[in-house]
């Protein structure tokens, strides 16, 4: 009676280890376990990872084979109980994605699967480009800023400076479009250089973009010269001043400078044709000492 409890008690234990031996005599392989031992999942062009898969326990010899994406990639057969090491050259963005290894005895039907590593292939960033609808503003106004880089592997983290100051806080982009930032104008201190840099997961590949500037929208100015010349004539003339405004309008370039020169003694013969039209000039004055006058 004794003999039976404890045959009855162990019968469990010996069932378990009855079904974790094949048929062969072999111990059943567990899932192998994927693990990287060198290098990152986030991958570069030429960079090298290695990847090892090991299935505890198991009974050498054991055959691993390691899959992207259900293809074949590379086998090792292990004849004592060390992972199988699988080194990989990133050579374009078609080596990342999903890879798995499979643990197996040889000649087997059968194997199990191991966990799954994804690689991402990472691309660096162009350089971001700087932009507004539009560069002139007023005090008071609102304007936005957009900084964009056309090229590199999302996300991209963007941040804006005026100066060398940051003026934002950082605006990740999860898709290929423009971070945007509103600025309000409200001083003269807003009218500088403004600049923004980006960044992805690529190692050491920060860059900035090109210089923006706001200019001040002032108003009108004439591309004219406007010219004031007070000239004070003798008492037998005249008891007044001829006051010359914007004679830059009438005068023909040489009297622009002899009035500028202080060389002019009388303009009639140095205005426009339109200036002569305007004022009824004569064309050959009586006397040498009349002159043109601006009502």
């Amino acid at each position: 009676m004794f003999f039976l409890a404890i045959l009855l008690f162990s019968y469990p234990q010996m069932s378990q280890q009855i079904q974790k031996i094949t048929a062969n005599g072999k111990e059943m392989l567990s899932n192998p376990k994927l693990v990287l031992v060198q290098g990152t999942l986030n991958v570069v062009m030429k960079q090298n990872v290695t990847l090892s898969c090991l299935s505890e326990p198991g009974s050498p010899p054991v055959r691993y084979t390691l899959f992207k994406h259900n293809q074949q990639v590379s086998a090792s057969n292990r004849s004592d109980l060390t992972p199988a090491l699988f080194p990989l050259s990133i050579s374009s963005a078609s080596d990342a994605g999903e890879y798995k290894c499979k643990a197996e005895y040889n000649n087997s039907s059968s194997g199990k699967y191991s966990n799954s590593l994804n690689f991402t292939f990472i691309e660096p960033i162009s350089k971001p480009v700087l932009s507004s609808p539009t560069s002139q503003a007023k005090r008071g106004q609102n304007v936005t800023l957009s900084c964009f880089s056309e090229n590199g592997s999302l996300p991209i983290t963007y941040l804006f400076f005026k100066g060398t100051q940051n003026i934002s806080p950082r605006k990740t982009m999860q898709k290929r479009e423009a971070a945007v930032i509103f600025l309000f104008i409200d001083s003269l201190s807003d009218f500088g250089t403004y600049k923004c840099k980006a960044y992805n997961s690529f190692p050491n590949n920060t860059k900035y973009s090109n210089a923006f500037n706001f200019t001040l929208a002032g108003k009108y100015k004439s591309s004219r010269p406007s010219i004031v010349l007070t000239s004070t004539v003798n008492a037998e003339e005249s008891e007044n001043e001829v006051i010359y405004s914007e004679i830059g309008k009438f005068l023909s370039p040489p009297a622009v400078r002899q009035v500028l020169s202080g060389t002019a003694e009388s303009l009639g013969h140095l205005l426009t044709p339109q200036a002569e039209a305007l004022f009824e000039i004569p064309q050959n004055p009586k006397s040498q000492n009349q002159k043109p006058g601006i009502i």
